[in-house]
This record gives structure tokens, C-alpha cells and sequence, in this order.
């Protein structure tokens, strides 16, 4: 059997994590193009609204302490019923505004996901960006995560810190006056010496809430790599399991359940080392937190004691210090207590937005390489003009150096294998544009190429068959009258029926609708990758005979191995592979940037 070559080439690279100056512009630009960016606009300037009236309404709480415990301490009734109707009335409206923060927060969290992923969604699927990017390394490993649960969780992360954060600082403005008014008038006294400290618990708060931060970041950096970490591994577990899933009839048939299930307990087992590592770090981080959070609950006390007991200040108006400084402290506490999910955050931050820039960057891929040129032919011909497509190793050529195909004419390509059959394929569709040499496209006409394995959406038959690109869409006569032709009409029947139909369909099965869709859209130039060359005898004669039927009149080049009617394809052309001519060197992609390639190189193939 001769061999098929794949060149499916993976471009070895080392991904280097942008800036986060990058990454923060790159997802800043991406919401400002979304076309939800004014409900997010609103939505923010919402929030922000209902943040300072609850800001308002807790210093109202705050100055309610003194009146409340004082009269407590006086044992007056009267006045203890009055506060707690103050109380409920100020509770009551802070009850309405936290329900309204949390609508708005939770609609933030919805439209900000849409915005990301409809973004990454645009940016992947323009034209051959999704083929270039998955040979461009480890950044187009697993794009699916980083669309749909990256951007998910970067969502969610950034409404719930970007709110949090918002609050913090309010609450901070907003008391840290309040905090200063208060303990401008302690005083200290110490062996009949009396020691004023304009701010006392201000500076008091700051330097509590400063040391403690500096230490939770200290010992939680590490898990902004960790999470990264941890992300790449849940990935390729979880492509390992949909790989297995849509091979098992291959896995059972060849006995593989064991290799399979070894295979996954390898990745299972990176996953399980990845999150004991984030474990060990997010222990180490609890000393710390947890530690302040327990002299947190004394700490404001001792602060405003020697104040109480020299009888400065009566009980409610330690009370109301007390509350005042743990507003303060709890707003400068914001670091300290989401410096896990702030590692969390900065790690799915860099994966999609690693992502995303590399989604731009992959169209300047080989910068640095020569380009096969482009160019339209006014006479309606095909050409190729001493064309060279690079590869690492080395390079596929036609052994013509001057080709020209007119239109309506049939041309077998073949070559060895490993000549590079496929790459030339692609070069021509646009997909690998590296190399030399000039493509003469026919002015006016669209190509339709056809690879090995057709891509059958999922849909109804009919959406299927009525593919873009080609002619209007087809009556249900006509639809029939080919699936006959190339022996499918059983699916005549079908053809409104919504299903998955490269999961129902067999591989010739698959082709032969491919096939079929073919001469539904009657195109005038058609280039085939070797698919052809699956079909058996009585398939490939239905397959001409429609192809010359349906589309009599137009251009059709067929690259394969050449095993085929030379009276349907009576002219032929031969594909070389010079090893000796200078190789492409691999990029040295960074997310955001495109290094110098490096002098390693390497392709791999599939026979």
C-alpha cells in the first residue's frame, strides 16, 4: 500500500507568557470592539451607583453604634426601641441595594463572558487562522478550553475582583475620614506625659492591613504559575479523553483498552501532581491569612483600649471607632483575602489572553520567511511559476518549473511518497504561504477544495449539502437525483433530519457525500487532496461518472497517486521533494510577539 503523507505540520515553538501590560490591553481592545460594550458601560455605572449608596448607607450603620451602645450602657429603653427602628429602616435599604449589586453583578458576569468568547470566537475563525495557529506550538494546543472554560472563568473572576475591588475602595474613602475624626481626639497618657497621634487608627489600619499583604503575596505568587499549570493539564486530560471516545471502535478492535487507560492515568496523574502543588501553596497562604483573620478579630481593641480605659471615649465611642476601623481594615483587607483567587485571575488572564494576542500574531508567522506570491490571471488559467513550498525539511515543487491549467482541463498531480503531496495542496488553497515562486489564481472564479476527509457540519442533511461557496442552493429533486448517483439514496429521506453525520456515516460514506455536495454546488476549478484514492473500483467509476455528468465544463485537478481513469484525467503533472534546498526554519512564537526562529527544526508526518 503506498504510504499517505499527512503534513500535518507542527511547528516547534516555546511559548513565552506576554506582559501583563499586554495581556490587560489586549482584552481591553477586545471589549471595546464587542457590540455589548455599551450594556457593560451601563451595567458598570450601575453598580458603581448602587456601591456608593451602600457606602453611604454603612457609615449611616456605622454612626448608629454610638447612639445604640450608649444607650445600652445607660439602660434607657426608650431610646435603646428608637435605634433598632433607625437600625431596621438603615438595614432595610442596604437590604434592597445588596439585592441589586448581586442582579447587576451576576448580568456583568453574563455579558462580559459573551463579549470574550464571542471575540475569540471572531479572531479564531477568520480565514485560516484556526489551521496556522494549531502549527503554531503549544498556544494552539486546546483552543476549546481556552474559549469556552478560560474565558468563562476569566469572566467570572474579573466581575467578582474588579467589584470586590470598587467596593474596598469606596468603603475605604468613605471611612477612612470617619476613622480620622475619631482618633484625632486620642490622647495617651504615660507616666503624666499626654501624647496626641493626629489619625492614631488610621495609621494603626494601614500598617496592619500593609503587613499583612505584603507577607499573602509573598507566599502566594507561586500560584499564579501553579494555576497555569494546573489549566494545561485539565486541558490535554480532557483532550486525551475525547480522543478516546472517538476512537473506541479502533481501541477495542486492536485490544487497546489498556494502553488507553494508561495513557489517561499518565495525564490523570499530572492533573493530581498540578493540584497537590497548588494545595501545598494555597496551605502556606492560610498561615498567613488565617493568622491575621484571627487578631483581626481583638486587633481594633487594642488599638482604641488605652484610649477607653484612661476615659476618654465612652463605650459606644470605642464601639464606633471598632466599626470604623474594621471598615477601614477590611477594605485594605481585599488583597489579603482574595490573593488566591488574584493568582487564580492573573493565571486564566494570561491563558486567554496569551491566546488571543497569538490569534493575531499567527497571521505574521514566518515573517521573516519568504512568501509564495499571489497573483490573478486575466485569462482565466491557472499557473504555477517556479513554485517552491518551503518546509522544514525542505522544500515540494512541481517538476515543470512553468505549469499553466486551463479552464475545463483534468489533471492528475502525483508523487513518491513523502514528496509532499499535501502540502502542495495547501499551498495552493492559501493555507501554508511560505516558500517561492508565483500562484496564478483564475480572475473571478472560486476554487473549491476538496481534502481527504470532508467537513460535515453538524445540521440537517440538507444544510450539509447546501454548504457555502458554491452554487444556490439545490431542489430537493436534484438533491436526490445525486445521492442516487453516487449510491446514498437511502439518505433521500433524511435530508431534514438533524444529526451528526460524520459520527453516522462511514469514511466512504463520508466522501461519497462530499462528493455529492461537489457537483450540487457545480463549481468551474476543483482541487482534490488524495481523496479520491480511498475509493474502491465500482465507487471511483460512480464518481467519475458524475463528475462528468454534473460538471462537464469545469477545471478538475486531482492530487493523489494516480491510480485513475487516465481517460478522465489525460494530462499529468509530478511532484518532487528537493531535500537540499534551504529548509523553513521554524517561528519562535510568544504570545503578543514574534521572536527570531530558532536553528531547530522539525516536521512531522503520518503515513
Amino acid at each position: 500500500m503506498a504510504d499517505q503523507l499527512d503534513n500535518q505540520a507542527t511547528i516547534q515553538s516555546v511559548a513565552v507568557a506576554s506582559s501583563l501590560r499586554d495581556q490587560v490591553v489586549t482584552i481591553k481592545r477586545a471589549l471595546i470592539g464587542s457590540p455589548v460594550r455599551k450594556w457593560l458601560l451601563w451595567t458598570s455605572l450601575g453598580i458603581m451607583g448602587v456601591i456608593i449608596a451602600t457606602s453611604i448607607g454603612q457609615v449611616l450603620l456605622n454612626r448608629w453604634n454610638q447612639p445604640f451602645y450608649d444607650a445600652l450602657a445607660r439602660r434607657d429603653m426608650a431610646a435603646f426601641l428608637h435605634q433598632l427602628m433607625v437600625f431596621a429602616m438603615i438595614a432595610g435599604g442596604l437590604l434592597v441595594l445588596n439585592i441589586g449589586q448581586t442582579w447587576l453583578n451576576q448580568m456583568i458576569r453574563l455579558k462580559l463572558r459573551e463579549a470574550l468568547t464571542l471575540d475569540l470566537i471572531d479572531q479564531w475563525m477568520r480565514p485560516a487562522r484556526a489551521f496556522r495557529l494549531a502549527n503554531a506550538g503549544a498556544i494552539g494546543v486546546n483552543p476549546d478550553q481556552r474559549m469556552q472554560q478560560d474565558a468563562a472563568h476569566l469572566s467570572d473572576l474579573s466581575t467578582d475582583l474588579g467589584v470586590g475591588l470598587l467596593q474596598s475602595f469606596i468603603l475605604l474613602v468613605s471611612f477612612v475620614g470617619v476613622l480620622w475624626e475619631l482618633s484625632s481626639g486620642f490622647v495617651f497618657h504615660v507616666n503624666g506625659w499626654s501624647l496626641a497621634i493626629p489619625g492614631y487608627m488610621v495609621w494603626a489600619a494601614f500598617l496592619y492591613a500593609g503587613t499583612a499583604s505584603w507577607l499573602s503575596w509573598l507566599v502566594g505568587r507561586p500560584l499564579i504559575s501553579l494555576n497555569s499549570d494546573r489549566y494545561t493539564r485539565e486541558a490535554e486530560l480532557r483532550s486525551s479523553m475525547v480522543r478516546v471516545n472517538e476512537n473506541v471502535d479502533a481501541i477495542a478492535l486492536y485490544r487497546g483498552e489498556d494502553d488507553a487507560k494508561r495513557r489517561l492515568q499518565l495525564d490523570l496523574g499530572t492533573v493530581l501532581g498540578a493540584m497537590r502543588r497548588i494545595y501545598t501553596a494555597q496551605i502556606n497562604l492560610s498561615w498567613v491569612t488565617d493568622t491575621y483573620g484571627w487578631i483581626t478579630v481583638v486587633a481594633p481593641i487594642l488599638v482604641a483600649s488605652p484610649v477607653y480605659f484612661s476615659g476618654d471615649i465612652s463605650f459606644g465611642g470605642l464601639m464606633m471607632a471598632v466599626g470604623a476601623f474594621n471598615q477601614v481594615h477590611s477594605s485594605l483587607r481585599w488583597f489579603i483575602n482574595n490573593i488566591g483567587s488574584i493568582a487564580d485571575w492573573r493565571a486564566t488572564l494570561m491563558r486567554v489572553a496569551d491566546f488571543r494576542i497569538a490569534l493575531d500574531e499567527t497571521d505574521v508567522l514566518h515573517d521573516k520567511e519568504k512568501r509564495i506570491e499571489f497573483a490573478d490571471n486575466a485569462n482565466g488559467n491557472l499557473t504555477f511559476e517556479k513554485l517552491q513550498v518551503a518546509s522544514p525539511d525542505g522544500c515540494t515543487k512541481l517538476a515543470d518549473q512553468h505549469v499553466e491549467i486551463h479552464a475545463g482541463e483534468r489533471v492528475m498531480i502525483t508523487g513518491e511518497p513523502g514528496a509532499g503531496k499535501t502540502l502542495f495542496f495547501r499551498a495552493i488553497a492559501g493555507l501554508w504561504p511560505w516558500g517561492s515562486g508565483r500562484i496564478g489564481l483564475p480572475a473571478g472564479e472560486t476554487i473549491i477544495f476538496v481534502p481527504r476527509v470532508p467537513y460535515l457540519p453538524a445540521g440537517t442533511l440538507r444544510e450539509v449539502l447546501n454548504h457555502p461557496n458554491g452554487h444556490a442552493p439545490a431542489n430537493d429533486a436534484d438533491i436526490s437525483a445525486v445521492l442516487a448517483e453516487v449510491g446514498l439514496g437511502r439518505l433521500s429521506s433524511s435530508l431534514d433530519r438533524v444529526g451528526r453525520w460524520d459520527h453516522e456515516l462511514g469514511d466512504d460514506e463520508q466522501r461519497l457525500l462530499g462528493v455529492a455536495r461537489l457537483a450540487l454546488r457545480q463549481p468551474k476549478w476543483v482541487i482534490i487532496d488524495e481523496a479520491m484514492d480511498a475509493f474502491d473500483g465500482p465507487s471511483l467509476r460512480r464518481v467519475l461518472s458524475l463528475l462528468e455528468k454534473r460538471l462537464p465544463g469545469a477545471a478538475i485537478i486531482n492530487i493523489g497517486r494516480g491510480q485513475h481513469n487516465n481517460q478522465f484525467f489525460p494530462r499529468s503533472l509530478t511532484i518532487v521533494k528537493d531535500s537540499d534546498a534551504p529548509a523553513l526554519k521554524p517561528a519562535h512564537v510568544r504570545a503578543g510577539a514574534i521572536e527570531p526562529p530558532p536553528a531547530a527544526a522539525s516536521l512531522h508526518h503520518r503515513k
